[in-house]
């Protein structure tokens, strides 16, 4: 096993655990979702080897292909990059999870095409929080109505939100935006939906996301390195 890749992982969960303790929170709060996008299968073997179940991918046709090469081990595979009606097939067949959803086209697509032998889609809405025009993501306006028309869909299930802020330029301000998105996931559950999932906090910010409520962090270069 590459020491680098375990080495890095063990780096990323004290990163968590510490970051749980200084928000009063239990380390198991926080859940970590290696992304392995533009890595090798064996990268993710050697991140398996060291403890890891949990891997994102970015790009569809990638992803689906390194599924299939790591088809031997207990994987769990999220899809957390954007997703065009044309690839939504592949991500409902070969998928666990999706964290970018951002309109109720994909998410009926992803409903009717999940095949029936596989469980329910664990899905989450893509929420662009702080308003980057280069980003997908529904607005924190139109994130109730989506949300619960898609807990409606059937072979889907909504799990809560996800958000890729812009790089923020101290803690405070990464807070501040973390801290937003935490008041939609909030207000998603007074709405009485049943979510329980904050994907939230990457390699630069996940101590200032978990302080903010985070239960998922997404981390590829503290594990993988530089791409």
């Amino acid at each position: 096993m590459s020491t680098s890749v375990s080495a890095n992982l063990a780096q990323v969960r004290k990163r968590i655990e510490l970051a749980c303790l200084a928000a009063k929170r239990p380390a198991k709060a926080v859940h970590l979702l290696a992304v392995s996008k533009t890595m090798p299968a064996q990268a993710v073997r050697e991140a398996y080897a060291a403890g890891q179940v949990a891997f994102g991918e970015n790009y569809i046709q990638e992803g689906v292909d390194k599924i299939a090469s790591l088809a031997d081990l207990p994987l769990e595979w999220h899809c957390i990059g954007p997703i065009q009606s044309n690839k939504s097939k592949l991500v409902a067949e070969n998928f666990a999870w999706v964290h970018s959803i951002d309109r109720l086209k994909i998410a009926e697509r992803l409903s009717a095409q999940r095949p029936v032998n596989l469980p329910p889609l664990q899905v989450c809405l893509q929420v662009n929080v702080d308003g980057g025009s280069n980003k997908s993501g529904v607005t924190p306006s139109e994130l109730l109505a989506l949300a619960q028309a898609v807990a409606k869909l059937p072979n889907l299930q909504l799990r809560g939100i996800m958000t890729i802020p812009e790089p923020a330029e101290n803690e405070a301000a990464a807070r501040a935006v973390h801290h937003q998105a935490k008041d939609l996931f909030d207000s998603l559950q007074a709405a009485g939906l049943s979510v329980d999932t904050l994907s939230m906090g990457m390699t630069g910010d996940l101590e200032a996301a978990i302080a903010e409520g985070s239960t998922c962090v997404r981390v590829g270069t503290a594990i993988f390195g530089q791409r």
